[in-house]
C-alpha cells in the first residue's frame, strides 16, 4: 500500500459511473450534508449506451422474483414520484402492472402471494373479464390476469438526468467524458485513475453496470456480461394502446415470456419477446445487432400475444447489464470498506434504483443500510456459487 500525496484535493466520495444506479447514488449522496461529492461518467450526461436507455421501463410493486424485493419496491415508488416532483418531470406513469398468464403459472402465483402478504391493491381477472377489459391481448381459457395497482411505467432517461440534476443542485460535482482506468486502495483512500488526471477520494462507489470488472476485475468469477433486447411493433388500433387503456405489461405462456409498455410515442408500443443472449465476460465482447431471423420471431410472437400488432418490430435496440448466476444483486463494500459496489442487476435492476442507489450511499457514508440485504454481499454470492459447483462436480 502506497501514501496519498499530501497535496492532493481529497473527495469524501467519488462515484463512478452515473447511469442507472450511480446517478441514484449521487443524489443521495449529495444530500447528506457536509459530504464533497464527485461523479465520474466516461459518456455524457444522458446516452444510450447505458443498460437503462430505452425510452421506458416496467414498474412492479408485487415482485414476483421473491418477497424480499417488495418492501424495497414500496419504497422505490415513494423514492420516484418524491424525485419527480422535485424535478418537474413526470418520472412513473401510474398506469398500473398487468401480469397474464396460465393460472397455473408460478410467476402469477408469486406475484398473488406478495400481493397477499403485503395487503397491496390489486385485481384478480378471469379469461372472460381478462377479455372484456384488456381486449389488446390474446387470451387462452385457461388465462388469469393480476393487476398491480401500484406499478407503472418508467422513463429511465428522464430519472437518470433527474436524479443527476438534483445532485449537482445540492452541491456535487460530475466530469463527464472520462474514462477511469484504474483505481489503487491508498493509505488514507482511494486513488482513481482516470483519463483527464488523478482523483483522490475517502471512500469510492462503483456503478458501472456492464464495465464493473474492468474497475473491479476481483469479482469476475461473480459477474457477467449479458444483453437484453428491446423491441417496438406498431398496432393497427394505436387508441387502444394508450396509457389510459393499457398497463404496463407481462405476459406469460408456456413457451414465452414477454414484457411491455403502452405507447409512449404515438405509434409504437414496446413489447419484447424475450430473446437469449449468451453471457460474455466483458461489454466489448456483447451482442451488437439483431439478425433479420431474430427480428422476424419477435414480430410473430409479439403478435401472437397482440393481434393487433403488425408483425414487424419499427425500432429496436440492445442494451448491456451486468449479471450474477443467481440474478441477485451485488450491494457491498470492499477493501475494507473504502470502496462500494452495485452491481449484477441482471436487466432487473431500474425499478429500484433509488433504493438501491440510498443503499450504497449510505454503505460508503456509514457502514450499513437497512436496503441492503445480507443476500446480496460479496460473501453471500461467493457461498452460493460454491454450493452450486459442489453440487454439480462428480463424486466419482
Amino acid at each position: 500500500m502506497t501514501n496519498m500525496r499530501e497535496d492532493a484535493e481529497m473527495i469524501d466520495i467519488v462515484v463512478i459511473g452515473l447511469g442507472t444506479m450511480g446517478s441514484m447514488a449521487l443524489w443521495q449522496a449529495a444530500e447528506a450534508d457536509g459530504q464533497s461529492v464527485l461523479g465520474i461518467e466516461q459518456f455524457g450526461p444522458v446516452h444510450a449506451n447505458g443498460a437503462y436507455a430505452g425510452e421506458s421501463r416496467l414498474f412492479r410493486v408485487a415482485a414476483k422474483e421473491g418477497q424480499l424485493y417488495t418492501p424495497a419496491l414500496l419504497e422505490a415508488r415513494r423514492m420516484w414520484k418524491a424525485l419527480g416532483q422535485a424535478s418537474g418531470r413526470e418520472l412513473l406513469l401510474e398506469t398500473g402492472a398487468l401480469s397474464v398468464g396460465p393460472d397455473d403459472h408460478p410467476d402469477l402465483a408469486a406475484t398473488l402471494t406478495a400481493m397477499q402478504d403485503f395487503d397491496l391493491p390489486h385485481d384478480r381477472l378471469d379469461a372472460e373479464e381478462l377479455r372484456s377489459r384488456f381486449p389488446q391481448f390474446a387470451v387462452e381459457d385457461n388465462d388469469i390476469g393480476v393487476l398491480d395497482q401500484l406499478g407503472g411505467a418508467l422513463r429511465p432517461e428522464a430519472a437518470v438526468l433527474a436524479a443527476t440534476e438534483r445532485a449537482v443542485k445540492l452541491g456535487a460535482q460530475v466530469s463527464y467524458n472520462t474514462e477511469v482506468t484504474g483505481i489503487d486502495v491508498v493509505d488514507g483512500g482511494v486513488r482513481i485513475h482516470t483519463s483527464r488526471g488523478e482523483v483522490h477520494a475517502k471512500r469510492v462507489i462503483i456503478t458501472a453496470g456492464p464495465w464493473t470488472t474492468r474497475v473491479l476485475p476481483e469479482l469476475r468469477d461473480l459477474v457477467t456480461v449479458s444483453t437484453y433486447a428491446l423491441t417496438w411493433l406498431m398496432p393497427r388500433h394505436i387508441e387502444m394502446f394508450t396509457p389510459d387503456k393499457l398497463p404496463g405489461f407481462m405476459r406469460d405462456l408456456g413457451d414465452l415470456h414477454a414484457f411491455g409498455v403502452p405507447t409512449l410515442d404515438g405509434y409504437s408500443i414496446k413489447i419484447c419477446p424475450h430473446l437469449v443472449f449468451d453471457e460474455v465476460a466483458d461489454y466489448a465482447q456483447r451482442a451488437s445487432t439483431l439478425s433479420r431471423e431474430q427480428l422476424r420471431w419477435v414480430g410473430a410472437q409479439a403478435a401472437r400475444l397482440m393481434p393487433d400488432l403488425v408483425p414487424e418490430p419499427v425500432r429496436w435496440s440492445l442494451h448491456a447489464d451486468s449479471q450474477t448466476a443467481s440474478k441477485m444483486p451485488i450491494i457491498d463494500t470492499v477493501a475494507d470498506g473504502l470502496i462500494t459496489v452495485a452491481t449484477g442487476m441482471s436487466g432487473n435492476g431500474f425499478k429500484f434504483a433509488p433504493v438501491y442507489g440510498r443503499a450504497v450511499a449510505e454503505l460508503a457514508m456509514h457502514g450499513a443500510s437497512e436496503w441492503r440485504h445480507p443476500l446480496f454481499t460479496v460473501a453471500a454470492h461467493r457461498e452460493r456459487l460454491g454450493a452450486a459447483s459442489a453440487t454439480s462436480t462428480p463424486t466419482g
